[in-house]
């Protein structure tokens, strides 16, 4: 049943040029006491914000009703806090080991139980009056194998039963007489669902293989990765969330057997269950919706949408469901939109929407008090106000070192929101959901001043080929700080104009963005937002324990067609290019490559057919201006033969650098070596028979540990064409999303999700009548020879990093080798500024409290 909307749709305001603006939005506290997140959506979290650890995922109740445990799964180090629910307060905190969602008491809440995450344990404490003690560990399968458990639900006779993500099993945990007796149950994939060819592929094209056929089959099997389980005594089911599969596992409790499967939609996750056990709500978070299944039938009763428009595409991303104490309230946690949907479900059948109320950034649980006058909201990455004063130092991974690496900038808050009485609800509704729909970004082209992006999806355009590059890592200030035409801070700049002569030359030449951001905070989510303008909540879930606790190798890159469960719903760039019929074709990216001189792979069903096989993905071995000469000898084919596709995607990751690893490319050279091929590229294509119909588009993948002194998250980017303005500086508020939805807009694509959707078009870098007058690029000064020595600062560190593919070296580590390398070994990194959210003196002075 779609919702009804308390309020008209969003007010579409007109484009305020940048020329107009004395001073250009950025990320952080507006006048108006919000938040601008570098994505241009925004937060006004309602409630009292609570300080809490690194990117809390999950809220236990007591059952008293009189604390709160809060489980902590992020980059850094892994934590249960325990708040007093009347006053906010922090009363304890454990550290553990490791851990991924599972939080529930026991025992009647003298026991509290969380997962151990790669341990393969179920940490087990005894709780008293706020707080924890006699910590164990009970184990549910060898430590070498690979379970993680996740979600737990509880039985009054002591009995656990636990979800385990990775082994496509549930545990069950009784008492026995001196150890638990631990069995466990399997969940088989689906049947007939693995990815086949498509039909119309040529099996003599170079690029299909046998290896495609079998990556294929493996990304697309789905296997269902169990997420939560919620336990029905009273009938003697456990159901289970399958993350992968579009379903909700039955199984009898008295037999351990499963005994049925009820569809739901993608990605369903955690869930809530009516006290008399005949209504189950799933939180669908690849969809923006919560199915509510009658489970005497077994079927979907209701599908509740939680947008805040009608017919907004997909990103809401549902996480987490909390039912009032009477039952008659559903809350629904949207991750990505920082708001919780609220439901009158009082009858079954005929739910209706109530509105929304805004959180802070990245909502991952939400509960309700037991007296139902108090919500409260975990918010992922919700907490972070200001840089670490007491520098780097990437040996010690701290809260406070680790605030100076953008994979532990999640540090969390817990709002706490109190809900009005009976008679003062509606009201209260509508002001919470007019604060709601005011963080929604506000766009639309100036249509007094004609511009080649088409204002509307399906108008012409005069350019017809985009060209879309994808490089890795860097900040703004790292690259173009030293560039006084725009907001730098030299201080800062390590990669500058004599290292990277053309970044600086195209910057100059055409358009100087120096207001960009990116979206994802490391590769793993950077390359998803960039190919397809969402992260899903497998995605950010899984890369904080990979990037920061992988110590015993059990989670794999999560993202680039590795696993199915990573795939947005709305698909990626290629796939709308394919649905209307653009043609396309890749340079790298979403491609695997092939060993001793093999050809490369599509790692997406949509890609086969559409890659270059011998061009070489992410390698730091092999050089980008080998890259760029594959590339070129491409285009001059397709010069010969009379067209190109209308959309190539390219990658050139060598700025990613291999840090100061003996006998490789300094940093210096790899830079140097990213720039030649970055600036041949863009010659070859401007002296080309295409140029006069092209545009050229730029960027990072993300942004990582470089300092910026306006945000972790400002990146550089450009936009390259003859419609491109000339000599001109654009501050516009923009991030990936922006150069995604510019790139739909000329093409005539649909936007994959609410992000690239809402975003704010590049119009204001474009003008209407072109220059076609070619770039010349600049050869670089650097030795793209040099080779790092024996001696460098950091070789030792070096050596131990990964380099066989992106972010498997520890950034934190990496990104103070090569600021060293580069300004001296006695140099410090300074410190980055952070930008996000920000709490009031008041706040700050009542969490100390």
């Amino acid at each position: 049943m779609r919702p009804v909307f308390l309020l008209p749709l969003l007010t579409v305001l007109p484009l305020i040029h940048a020329a107009e603006s004395p001073k250009p939005e950025t990320p952080g506290m507006r006048a108006d006491g919000s938040v601008l997140l570098p994505n241009q959506w925004a937060l006004r979290p309602a409630g009292k914000q609570v300080r809490a650890g690194d990117f809390p995922v999950n809220i236990a109740m007591h059952p008293s009703g009189g604390w709160m445990a809060v489980l902590h799964a992020g980059y850094g180090p892994h934590e249960v806090a325990v708040l007093d629910t009347k006053t906010g307060a922090t009363i304890s905190r454990v550290e553990i080991d490791e851990t991924f969602y599972g939080l529930a008491f026991a025992d009647g809440g003298r026991r509290l139980l969380a997962s151990g995450s790669g341990a393969e344990v179920l940490y087990s404490f005894a709780f008293s009056d706020g707080f924890l003690s006699e910590k164990k560990m009970i184990a549910l399968r060898d430590p070498k194998q690979r379970g993680i458990p996740s979600g737990i639900a509880t039985a009054a006779d002591g009995t656990s039963y636990v979800c385990n993500l990775w082994a496509h099993t549930v545990s069950r945990v009784r008492r026995g007489e001196a150890e638990p007796v631990i069995d466990e149950v399997k969940l088989t994939a689906s049947a007939g669902q693995s990815v086949p060819l498509p039909a119309d592929t040529s099996t003599d094209d170079p690029s299909i293989t046998k290896r495609d056929r079998a990556l294929l089959d493996a990304t697309g099997a789905t296997e269902p990765f169990p997420y939560a389980c919620v336990l029905d005594e009273k009938s003697g089911r456990l159901y289970v969330s399958l993350w992968n599969q579009s379903a909700v596992a039955v199984i009898d409790t008295a037999t351990f057997a499963v005994i049925g499967r009820w569809a739901t939609e993608e990605h369903p996750n955690e869930m809530v269950l009516t006290k008399n056990g005949a209504r189950l709500f799933v939180a669908n978070a690849n969809r923006n919706t919560v199915t509510v299944l009658d489970t005497a039938t077994g079927r979907a009763a209701e599908t509740l949408l939680a947008e805040l428009q009608p017919g907004a595409p997909t990103g809401n991303t549902p996480n987490s469901l909390a039912l009032s104490p009477d039952e008659k309230r559903l809350f629904v946690a949207n991750a990505n939109i920082n708001t919780l949907a609220v439901f009158d479900v009082a009858e079954a059948g005929k739910s209706r929407s109530e509105g929304f109320i805004p959180t802070g950034w990245y909502p991952t649980s939400v509960r309700v008090s037991l007296d139902g006058r108090k919500l409260f909201v975990a918010n992922g990455k919700g907490g972070i106000s200001s840089a670490n004063r007491n520098g780097l130092d990437p040996s010690v991974k701290t809260p406070e070192t680790l605030s100076e690496y953008i994979g532990g900038l999640l540090q969390g808050t817990v709002s706490v929101i109190e809900l009005p009485e009976p008679e003062k609800f509606d009201a209260q509704m509508a002001a919470w959901s007019a604060e709601a729909f005011a963080c929604v970004p506000k766009v639309a082209p100036d249509t007094r001043v004609p511009s080649p992006i088409p204002a509307k999806l399906g108008e012409a355009s005069p350019i017809k080929y985009v060209i879309y590059m994808v490089k890795e890592n860097r900040t703004y200030d790292q690259v173009l700080g030293d560039m006084k035409e725009g907001n730098g801070d030299p201080s800062l700049c390590i990669f500058g104009e004599a290292i990277t002569p053309n970044h600086h030359a195209l910057a100059r030449e055409f358009v100087l963005l120096d207001n960009f951001y990116v979206e994802g905070e490391v590769s793993a989510d950077g390359h998803e937002w960039t190919m397809g303008a969402y992260a899903t909540d497998f995605v950010e879930k899984s890369w904080p324990l990979g990037y920061g606790h992988d110590r015993r190798k059990k989670f794999p890159y999560p993202a680039e067609g590795n696993f199915a469960l990573a795939t947005p719903a709305g698909g990626y760039l290629w796939d709308r290019a394919k649905e209307a019929g653009v043609t396309y074709r890749s340079y790298g990216e979403w491609v695997a490559n092939g060993k001793a001189g093999q050809p490369g792979t599509a790692k997406a069903k949509a890609l086969i057919g559409h890659i270059d096989p011998l061009y070489r993905s992410f390698d730091m071995a092999y050089p980008d201006v080998k890259r760029a000469e594959r590339f070129i000898a491409e285009l001059l084919r397709f010069e010969q033969e009379g067209e190109m596709p209308q959309l190539q995607i390219v990658r050139l990751p060598n700025d990613h650098t291999s840090g100061t690893s003996p006998g490789k490319p300094t940093p210096i050279a790899h830079m140097g070596d990213n720039d030649l091929a970055f600036g041949r590229i863009v010659e070859a294509v401007s002296k080309s028979k295409f140029w006069p119909q092209t545009a050229i588009f730029c960027v990072e993948d993300d942004a990582q540990n470089g300092p910026d002194h306006v945000d972790a998250h400002r990146t550089i980017a450009y936009v390259v064409s003859p419609y491109a303005k000339r000599g001109a500086r654009d501050s516009t508020l923009y991030s990936t999303s922006s150069m995604l939805r510019t790139m739909e807009l000329i093409l005539g694509l649909k936007p994959m999700s609410q992000f690239d959707a809402a975003a704010m078009p590049m119009f204001t870098s474009f003008q209407m009548e072109p220059d076609l007058k070619p770039y010349v690029a600049k050869e670089v000064t650097v030795n793209l020879e040099e080779k790092n020595a024996k001696t460098a600062w950091g070789a030792e560190k070096s050596k131990k990093m990964n380099f066989a593919k992106e972010d498997a070296a520890d950034d934190l580590q990496l990104n103070e080798v090569i600021w060293r390398s580069i300004r001296g070994a006695n140099s410090p990194m300074p410190a980055p500024v952070r930008a996000a959210f920000v709490f009031t003196k008041e706040e700050e002075d009542e969490d100390r409290e």
